[in-house]
């Protein structure tokens, strides 16, 4: 079954062009010109990306992001005239997975959509291998290990492992996104009004620091598992 892809762009002659070309590419192809459209399609269809214009008239995307991110883990991709830097940053914080500006190249947003629904895909397959993430009252159970958000408790078999600030807040972000890929970026923007001086080596940095607590074997991840080219992935053994 192809993938559904839902093209929401008021432009007319840009919508026709992006969804002839993924129709074409073997994509199942929904459109949408306004906010309210792409409602009433996420409502009664089954959509594995968005592509979602930020200058849409009379409701701004960045905060349509926000509203489908809050509803569902589907792919989103901001395409957009703008160039500033802040509306990409604050695109990926509301909750958009990649971000292209106009004009931009058809086969290379063909590349970010089909390593999107793999990304997608990846976390799926791992849900569906049962993956064991189980949450209760704020407890977080995954292999030997429970964490407690409420009291910002780790243990492992039981045994209290101590967590520095920082750690807390990563795992808090890592457990509340079980098999889903984040960007360092979007890590970044969960913890940094707690870290000083953030930036992405912030990220890697704490990263190592968890799988030396937590990893049985640290060289070999299985809990924080990198993905290349793309950020990391809370994977807790089951």
């Amino acid at each position: 079954m192809s993938h559904h892809i839902l093209v929401v762009e008021d432009e007319v002659v840009t919508r026709a062009k992006l969804v002839g070309y993924f129709e074409n590419e073997g994509y199942q192809v929904s459109e949408a010109e306004s906010g309210d459209r792409m409602r009433e399609i996420m409502a009664s269809e089954r959509i594995d990306l968005v592509m979602l214009d930020i200058n849409l008239p009379g409701e701004d995307g960045l905060l349509l992001t926000r509203e489908l991110r809050s509803r569902s883990e589907v792919g989103i991709i901001l395409v957009t005239g703008r160039v500033d830097s802040i509306d990409r940053i604050v695109g990926l914080e509301m909750g958009a997975d990649d971000y292209v500006t106009k004009p931009f190249e058809l086969r290379e947003l063909l590349v970010r959509v089909k390593n999107l629904l793999w990304r997608i895909g990846l976390a799926e397959k791992a849900r569906e291998q049962g993956t064991s993430v189980t949450q209760d009252s704020n407890i977080i159970s995954f292999g030997d290990w429970q964490f407690d958000i409420n009291r910002r408790a780790l243990t492992h078999h039981g045994e209290p492992v101590k967590l520095t600030k920082a750690e807390y807040e990563l795992l808090v972000a890592f457990s509340s996104h079980p098999n889903v890929v984040l960007s360092r970026e979007r890590i970044l923007n969960m913890l940094s009004h707690r870290v000083e001086a953030p930036n992405d080596r912030t990220i890697d940095v704490l990263i190592r620091r968890m799988r030396a607590k937590m990893e049985s074997d640290p060289k070999n991840p299985q809990i924080f598992v990198t993905v290349h080219g793309e950020g990391y992935m809370f994977a807790g053994d089951s």
